[in-house]
Formats: structure tokens, sequence, C-alpha cells
């Protein structure tokens, strides 16, 4: 475990930084493969949207070296972006637009999802192009209703493929499904969904398709769904140390928050009694106090909705934003006019992070703000220096 605390903040202009454990990242993934061994699963290191924010190169690589043997992305150029990173081994990218890009897919070995017939067809056509098969994965929607062939066109699927692997232009390696509420234990979707999915296993099966694996688990059902596990998890928040359970916490299940989000005080000043703060003056100090201005705004990722209830952490304390989140700074009312002479410019301010030192987590700032940890970590922009300790 990598300790991080204010005194590894290097001096020097930066003004903030995502600071990213990649042990924390490598004890997450051996964590969720020490939950799945019983099963017989393996786990592919979901680590689409820039790894939920956390650089996906690296964390992919981290995801690998703890035993990983499948890595998993949302869009094309994300799979392409790893293997031109020189990963190697599996890689499955699953939202594909009109087009492809299947061609470099396709010579890359990267293995794509056909989650409709015209889908297939596209990818066929490329393959019988380039005269190389084509990895292909299946993908049913039972009942996330979103991507997915729906159980009435199943059949139509996979006896399209089923004909394009008997011709030798492509090679079934999968079929997979979704949760829809799989972060809401003893919903009944859950049992509707693993029936379904079941059925079209056995659809697939009968039309003598035999894949590499079968998965429908993400995160929330491979830590509380042994009879999802099937022959792979997709883990994607776990990996970075959040719980995408209900009143869980990540120690629950034994994983560690990879990222810390930190910044530097750029302005120290005394304030009177009703002084307004911010745009709109939506908060006016109660008395005489310091005010104490972070370089961090929306166009950085934080909500704007944090306003008058965010907290950060300065000099080990807690202060909640005063005023309007603004695109490039907030303020924070530290309470006391002697602050003054406690807090300065180029101190650290923690934004969120493990949760370890009494600093904030990427989960209150979920609740303060009404969103998902997910968005909290994944929104941090690219002007914020991604920083990787752990480095093995």
């Amino acid at each position: 475990m990598t300790d991080l605390t204010a005194t590894d903040f290097p001096p020097g202009p930066l003004r903030a930084e995502a600071r990213i454990d990649l042990d924390a990242i490598r004890a997450n993934t051996r964590r969720v493969g020490q939950i799945v061994a019983e099963s017989g699963a393996g786990v592919m290191a979901v680590v689409k949207a820039d790894a939920y924010g956390h650089g996906a190169v690296p964390c992919a690589r981290a995801a690998k070296q703890a035993g990983a043997a499948w890595l998993g992305t949302a869009l094309p150029e994300e799979a392409l972006q790893l293997r031109a990173a020189g990963l190697t081994g599996p890689i499955l990218a699953w939202l594909h637009p009109a087009g492809g890009p299947w061609d470099e897919l396709i010579a890359q070995e990267i293995d794509v999802t056909a989650y409709a017939p015209w889908v297939l067809e596209e990818i066929t056509a490329a393959a019988q192009r380039l005269g190389t098969p084509a990895r292909v994965q299946l993908k049913a929607d039972t009942g996330l209703g979103r991507g997915g062939t729906q159980p009435h066109d199943w059949l139509e699927l996979v006896e399209l493929a089923a004909k394009a692997e008997a011709a030798g232009h492509i090679r079934v390696t999968g079929v997979w499904s979704h949760f829809a509420c799989a972060d809401e234990p003893g919903h009944p979707s859950i049992r509707s969904q693993l029936d379904l999915f079941r059925a079209a296993l056995a659809v697939a099966d009968h039309a003598g398709l035999r894949p590499e694996v079968r998965h429908i688990a993400n995160s929330p059902a491979a830590l509380s769904l042994p009879e999802a596990h099937f022959d792979l998890v997709r883990p994607g928040l776990a990996l970075y140390g959040l719980s995408p359970l209900p009143d869980t916490t990540p120690a629950d299940f034994g994983l560690r928050p990879a990222m810390t989000l930190r910044a530097r005080v750029a302005l120290v000043k005394n304030a009177p009694a009703e002084h307004g703060v911010s745009y709109g003056h939506i908060y006016h100090t109660a008395a005489p106090t310091t005010l104490a201005l972070v370089p961090l705004g929306y166009a950085d990722g934080l909500p704007r909705n944090s306003s008058n209830v965010g907290e950060v952490q300065i000099g080990g304390r807690r202060h909640r934003i005063a005023g309007r989140m603004a695109m490039d700074q907030f303020v924070v009312d530290l309470g006391d006019p002697d602050a003054v002479r406690d807090v300065r410019v180029g101190d650290e301010v923690v934004i969120f992070g493990p949760g370890e030192h009494g600093e904030p987590t990427a989960d209150d700032w979920a609740r303060a703000t009404g969103t998902l940890n997910y968005e909290i970590v994944t929104r941090i922009g690219p002007r914020v220096p991604r920083v990787y300790v752990g480095n093995s």
C-alpha cells in the first residue's frame, strides 16, 4: 500500500494533481480475482473512459500485472490505444459506430461486439476483405434495454454468426450481456436477466457455437452474485477501489480507492462579516473570517452543484465550499479571522482521497452532489495531470 500524505506533494508551481496509486489498482484487481476464484471465473479489467479517469494505459498494465486476463473498453479507439501502447492479450470493445473501424480492429486482434445483425454483417464483410477472421462476441439484451439483441431477434444473430464462423470469416469468442440493476441486491430483474442469459447461451450452444468466454457480471455482480460469474467478470469501479453497492464501503470488500485529488491554496485573505462570496452571492460570511481560494473548478470536472455543499481538507481539517463553484476556482471559508496566519499560499487542499487521513472521499462528494462515485472520479478532466505512484 502506498501512503499518500501532504509531504509528498512536490514543491513547485503545480496547481493540482490527481495522484493515482497503481499499487491500489493491483491490490483491487487481485481482490476481485480472489472473490470470483471459487466460481472459476477470470477477470476482465474494464478501462473504458480513460480507466474511469485514472489513466487507461497505466491502469491496464497494473491490472494485467495483478492477473487480469482480459481488458475491456467501450470505444474502438480506446482498444486501439491499448494495443498501440504495447498491451497484448485479449481486449474486448463493445460500442462501435457504423463502419467500425473494423479493418484496424481485426488487424489488431481486438474482439469486437456484434449487438445487432447489421453489425455482424459489417464485421463479416471486413473480415472477408482482409482475408483474416474477426474475433467476435455476441451481445444479448437480457433486460437492460440498451445495447444488445432482443430475445426475439437473438436466433437470427446466432444463425448469422454460425454461418460466418463455418465460412471461416469470424470466430465467435464470447457471448455476453449486462445487468440493469445489479447494484440493487434482490431486484427482480436480476433473476430475470440471468434466466434470459442462460436461454441465450442455450440457443448459441444449439447452433454449434462454442465461445471461449460467457460473461454478464459487472462490479456489483462480481462482488455479490456468484451465480452470475460464468467464465469472466467485468469489474470497472471496483478496480479503482470504490464500492458499487449501496450502504457499503470499499473496505467491506477489501478494496482501496486509487485516486487522490489535490490542489494548492492560491490566495488567503481576511474578509468582514456579511461579505458575499463568488458568483450570485449565494454565500455570505457569518462573521469576520479568512477565505482561501482553490484553483480548481468545473472545467476540471468538479460538479458545479457542489456549491455550498462539497467539502475539502486543509491543514487536517474539513471545510465546506463557500459559494458558487466556478469554472476554474472555488472559495473555502476557514471560519476564523486568525486562520490567515495558519493557512498559507501553496498549502495542500485534499478534494477527495481514500479517507484514511480524515479527508473527504469520492463517496462523500457523490452524496453531497446527488450523483454516483463513478461520475465523481470519471469526470476529472485533462487539465488535471495524473501522477502515478506504486510503479513496478
